[in-house]
């Protein structure tokens, strides 16, 4: 089995390495893989400082993202009550690890990226809960393109945590925690219709199903499924053709889940699927058996298997066991530069290995939202979102206020800016 993980490593990362590949490309952000990971979000545009939690106004989030062609960064930490769904434009990077303290999130309504095109966001919380509109998800994305969600904490949704659906294209989801949806459907995501989605090293966390249901085209690497009510990891089961690339993902029992891993497919969904686990024991340890074909079903809820991998993005994700995945992911996943009490809690169970935990109505079933603690934010003269004691230390001037935007090629191709919040997520960094 190993030797079979090993060959699939060198499949997806050979396309790096060959001469005019991916490694040529100017990335979202230098750790960006999959489908989604050429994205340029706002690069070049304007500079947009949230300065206020407020919902609305000036200097709110929402009057951020109302216009493309921008970069959103944060002066102020903690939480945003949105009072009305937020919608947010096309061409815009959204820089959630640049806000002081603990962070940043959004709760109490859903984030529309539907109809749009070439995002970027980072380290957010996207919460909707039981306030919100029952026929909503925390994050909407109907028809949107060229998108990459990287470290996100996306909870608390009412329809679906998360919907990728009409025509969805080119995206991908990476560290992310999809996890707690509430009533009325307490689901994790639904992907329909949406082609070339590539879904790695996520955690979804107690979600009735839909972890995700994939009915589309999709790679699903690295995942980590925890506690699921009636099904995990769901398939298309539908009259339309899907593709499901499925490897080395952990499936794992919790306090509310049943004994079905995986299901709900069909002869139209063609998977490939190999270096999978499923752990049914709940005995607080990591100790899953291979997943097999009649895991996936038999008879006429049996998908098609493939022999090889169709999807294979420009830029290869790269795979590891799935055991290796569930430590990275515990580690790493949702808003994780600064976990708050929500997400801390999650991590818990999950650790838990099946005795912690629950399929919940509301949000208020296990204590809220809790506050998220700002900080002072670092001066920055040119009000570009870069501190003044960066561009010191790189030998900058701290008032050109137009040098935000500017490369030159010791970055790579990114911009002072991307540049210096790409040092803040933990990306390599590229001394002058």
């Amino acid at each position: 089995m190993k030797e079979l993980q090993g060959a699939i490593v060198v499949l997806f990362c050979i396309a790096a390495v060959l001469p005019g590949g991916a490694s040529a490309q100017v990335l979202a952000f230098p750790s960006a893989q999959g489908f989604g990971a050429s994205a340029t979000g706002g690069r070049g545009g304007e500079v947009y400082v949230v300065k206020t939690l407020a919902d609305a106004g000036s200097g709110s989030f929402r009057d951020a993202v109302s216009k493309p062609n921008r970069i959103v960064v944060f002066a102020v930490g903690g939480v945003i009550k949105l009072l009305s769904d937020v919608a947010v434009a096309s061409n815009i990077t959204i820089a959630g690890q640049s806000a002081p303290g603990d962070g940043i999130c959004l709760y109490g309504r859903s984030t529309s990226l539907s109809n749009q095109k070439n995002l970027i966001i980072r380290y957010m919380r996207f919460r909707e809960g039981i306030q919100g509109s029952k026929g909503k998800c925390s994050i909407n994305a109907s028809g949107v393109h060229n998108l990459i969600l990287d470290h996100c904490s996306i909870e608390w949704g009412r329809w679906d945590c998360m919907g990728l659906t009409e025509d969805a294209s080119d995206i991908t989801v990476q560290y992310c925690i999809d996890g707690q949806g509430v009533d009325p459907q307490r689901f994790g995501a639904l992907i329909d219709s949406a082609t070339n989605v590539t879904l790695s090293h996520n955690l979804w966390i107690h979600n009735q199903s839909r972890n995700p249901k994939a009915k589309g085209t999709i790679q699903y690497i690295n995942n980590v499924v925890y506690d699921w009510g009636v099904t995990g990891l769901v398939g298309g089961h539908s009259g339309a053709e899907h593709q499901l690339d499925a490897i080395n993902n952990y499936l794992i029992k919790g306090p509310s889940s049943g004994n079905r891993a995986i299901g709900e497919f069909a002869a139209t969904d063609h998977v490939y699927q190999i270096g999978n686990y499923v752990d049914l024991n709940r005995d607080g340890k990591l100790s899953g058996r291979p997943v097999t074909e009649n895991d996936f079903g038999e008879a006429k809820d049996a998908p098609t298997f493939v022999a090889q991998p169709a999807l294979k993005p420009a830029v290869p994700v790269t795979v590891e066991s799935a055991a290796d995945a569930f430590a990275k992911v515990v580690a790493t996943a949702g808003d994780s530069l600064h976990r708050d009490g929500v997400d801390k809690r999650l991590i818990e169970e999950v650790q838990s290995l099946g005795a912690k935990g629950a399929i919940e109505k509301t949000e208020a079933d296990v204590g809220g939202q809790g506050e998220i603690q700002g900080a002072t934010v670092a001066t920055s003269s040119a009000r570009d979102g870069i501190p003044d004691e960066w561009k010191l230390a790189h030998h900058l001037d701290p008032k050109d206020a137009n040098l935000y935007k500017a490369t030159q090629p010791s970055l790579g191709g990114y911009t002072y800016l991307e540049e210096y919040l790409n040092g803040l997520a933990g990306d390599e960094d590229r001394k002058q």
